[in-house]
């Protein structure tokens, strides 16, 4: 497996377990949401709405970390990637469509993660069809 290939799997496990830290706040208190997230519109942010933020992220944080220990699985691979601009769109649209978030750092965080991780993946891509070419190669 290509260095890049390892550098991505270990991005996506390290930002899963953020994730899946995240997840906990959530259920803990949802005043992190108001606080860290949603700080134009913190009144808009309850119990509810915060346990159901951290389940998007539970399950976010899930399909990063199966990704990350099966990386070659297409169809994960191309799931994992989706969520990943979900959250860049969910975020980019509470700040300038619907402005119940500001840009701070509890929202430049996800975004920044967000791009580069899809980024990241792009050029994973690339990686992973070498590797396919190579070992089909191999096999003729």
């Amino acid at each position: 497996m290509s260095r890049f290939l390892c550098v991505l799997r270990s991005w996506l496990l390290m930002v899963s377990v953020i994730a899946a830290g995240n997840t906990l706040q959530c259920f803990r208190d949802y005043s992190f949401v108001s606080e860290k997230l949603y700080t134009a519109s913190p009144g808009l942010v309850n119990g509810l709405q915060a346990r159901t933020f951290g389940i998007w992220t539970l399950l976010s944080s899930v399909v990063r970390c199966l990704c990350a220990l099966d990386i070659r699985n297409q169809t994960l691979y191309y799931i994992t990637l989706f969520t990943f601009f979900m959250a860049l769109a969910h975020f980019l649209s509470e700040v300038f469509i619907y402005h119940t978030a500001a840009l701070t750092m509890g929202i430049m965080a996800p975004l920044m993660v967000a791009s580069f991780s899809i980024l990241g993946m792009l050029i994973g891509l690339q990686y992973l069809e070498v590797e396919a070419l190579s070992q089909n190669k191999k096999k003729n």
